[in-house]
């Protein structure tokens, strides 16, 4: 189990034995990503998993202590879906209640492109309320999205529902899945990090510099 040794993994092993900071971390971060957050919940989903792992596994990433608190991988995943369905109805229900103001002012206008829109609304009405699993899958709309469902009449118990569906399918299979299978995933990982890491600061790059390329023909427009 060579990957035990990784910089990367000997930093996340800290966490396998702070439940407490982990459930925060996780609420947190999937809050951030429900608004938008430029970091993909996917990232935080694997990491919370990847701890999971070595917190079933002292024998190669050992407590700090005897008897020391770990993050267990069932409540792990219960929390993560939680927090990432919580995240989703806050969205939609400032939609629902503030979202016809906030459409009104310029700054806001800014964060959702015309294309954007242009995809959310023909996703809705195309497929009504059961777009909300669409869109549960495109990190790109997943933000914009709960926006303009939430001022729709769309049912709000009707959106957690399709939401919380799709979540379930998603959501804890990945968690679990590293928890129970995680020394092939993580020899991959470390097979491929270089790979991996350079997707996502492709990813971060491409993300600033379409923001800045918007906002700099918002402003010539």
């Amino acid at each position: 189990m060579s990957f035990a040794q990784e910089p990367i993994f000997q930093w996340l092993s800290q966490y396998a034995y702070q439940p407490e900071v982990v459930y925060f971390g996780v609420f947190a971060m999937m809050i951030a990503s429900g608004f938008g957050f430029p970091m993909p919940e996917e990232v935080t989903i694997v990491s919370v998993g990847i701890i999971t792992y070595m917190g079933a596994h002292p024998e190669h990433f050992p407590p700090p202590y005897p008897g020391a608190p770990v993050v267990n991988g069932y409540e792990a995943a219960a929390i993560t879906l939680f927090s990432v369905v919580f995240a989703d109805l806050l969205v939609f229900s400032i939609g629902r209640f503030f979202g016809r103001k906030l459409m009104k002012r310029n700054w806001f206008k800014r964060l959702f492109s015309d294309e954007r829109m242009a995809r959310v609304n023909e996703f809705m009405k195309k497929y009504g309320v059961y777009a909300a699993f669409i869109f549960r899958f495109t990190p790109g709309l997943r933000f914009p999205a709960h926006i303009a469902m939430g001022m729709t009449n769309f049912s709000m118990w009707q959106f957690v529902l399709v939401d919380g569906l799709a979540a379930l399918i998603s959501v804890p299979t990945q968690i679990l899945l590293i928890y129970h299978y995680g020394e092939p995933i993580l020899g991959a990982l470390q097979k491929f990090k270089y790979v991996i890491f350079g997707a996502l600061a492709v990813a971060l790059i491409a993300y600033f510099v379409r923001k800045l390329y918007l906002r700099l023909r918002t402003r010539t427009a």
